[in-house]
């Protein structure tokens, strides 16, 4: 079994805040894959399902974001799980909006969710790092985080929800890499080549007798 945290904030006040990205991506993996009822339960939001041939916990923590490791840390108690089970989605300020990056364990990166989740398990979880941009100044970032999603920026925000939904049965499965590539390719797809000009074909090869 895997517990699948997306945090964020509860409530309509910040549920578009970049700082909820990861509530977000969780609320759509959970529609994609047809996962249960959300229920309340170990301080959270919880919804179960399959991913491929593994049952996941979706969760989102109802603490508010510098309390997230209460709930995590009650729901791996409760199934017995490893801190390595678990894979975090969260806001990163030091990428670029649209960029995905996993990695498991490192550094808390002065995000308050994450120290939470460590005080209560340690730091040896998977992280799923999804780029909100950093407002240039660190005098700005409370209020960055804590503002909606700019509507220049919407766009491909939401084909990275869209896409980390898509390629997460990938990232169950173990292979991070493989994860990364297929939401790149999804949120910043290759432009389409060019139709030769006409006249242009290679011509046809000789049969050799």
């Amino acid at each position: 079994m895997l517990l699948l945290v997306g945090l964020g904030n509860p409530g309509p006040k910040y549920e578009k805040n970049r700082h909820n990205i990861g509530f977000m991506a969780v609320d759509e993996i959970v529609r994609r894959h047809s996962f249960g009822a959300w229920r309340a339960r170990f301080q959270a939001l919880t919804a179960e399902g399959r991913i491929g041939g593994d049952k996941v916990l979706a969760m989102k923590p109802t603490t508010y974001m510098n309390e997230s490791g209460r709930a995590v840390g009650e729901a791996l108690r409760f199934f017995k799980l490893a801190p390595s089970d678990t894979i975090v989605i969260y806001d990163e300020l030091d990428l670029a909006p649209g960029k995905v990056r996993v990695r498991q364990g490192g550094g808390l990166a002065g995000h308050n969710g994450l120290r939470s989740i460590d005080a209560h398990i340690g730091n040896d979880f998977r992280r799923v790092r999804v780029g909100i941009g950093h407002p240039g100044d660190k005098h700005r970032v409370h209020g960055h985080v804590l503002s909606d999603i700019a509507k220049a920026e919407l766009p491909v925000m939401a084909r990275v929800v869209d896409a980390i939904a898509d390629a997460i049965p990938i990232l169950v499965a173990g292979d991070d890499g493989a994860f990364m590539s297929r939401v790149a390719l999804l949120v910043f797809p290759p432009p389409p080549k060019p139709p030769r000009p006409d006249g242009d074909e290679p011509p046809p090869r000789d049969n050799e007798g």
